[in-house]
């Protein structure tokens, strides 16, 4: 291993320890067609701001009926606001998990500050989500600018988590032996 690998490998070790999911959801994703993520963001203050902020938003996750040469490779939409950062997704490709044929989509409402501590804004969402008896809707929490990371970390979090499942339906349906 060249000492570059493993810097990089640090790096992403070291982001993708700064997001967290801390409400997970224990659903499966559709085998086939669309499921949809969705999620509360909670973002702490950044070094300009006083208040934490939180975004509603979606992932939605979708697999094609046909697998062509055309949808092969996975596809990320309205992920990350940097270019840069989809590097990040080019290491975990090539280094840890495979997401072809995949088509993820993120979509995001307005981000709002609504108070100082990242801790009271995850007691209230979850409150909220309880009293509603919400179980499909996750809460992550990352800094902002690594917002995109969050959202990847939870679609990879249920990809891995749906593979044993879809697997099994593939099987029931007569697809694999």
């Amino acid at each position: 291993m060249l000492p570059s690998d493993f810097n990089d490998e640090r790096r992403f070790y070291d982001v993708w320890e700064a997001v967290e999911i801390v409400r997970p959801v224990n659903y499966s994703l559709f085998t086939f067609g669309s499921s949809e993520l969705p999620y509360y963001l909670v973002c702490p203050p950044g070094p300009d701001q006083h208040l934490a902020s939180v975004r509603k938003g979606q992932v939605n996750i979708d697999r094609p009926l046909i697998i062509t040469p055309d949808n092969m490779a996975p596809e990320f939409r309205d992920f990350f606001e940097d270019a840069a950062d989809e590097g990040i997704i080019d290491f975990l490709l090539s280094r840890t998990a495979s997401f072809s044929n995949l088509k993820l989509t993120n979509r995001s409402g307005e981000t709002k500050l609504v108070s100082d501590s990242v801790e009271e804004i995850v007691s209230r969402l979850n409150r909220q989500l309880d009293d509603e008896e919400e179980d499909r809707v996750a809460i992550l929490t990352a800094p902002a600018p690594l917002a995109g990371v969050a959202l990847l970390k939870y679609a990879t979090e249920r990809v891995l988590h749906s593979a044993p499942d879809n697997v099994q339906e593939l099987r029931e349906r007569g697809f694999l032996p």
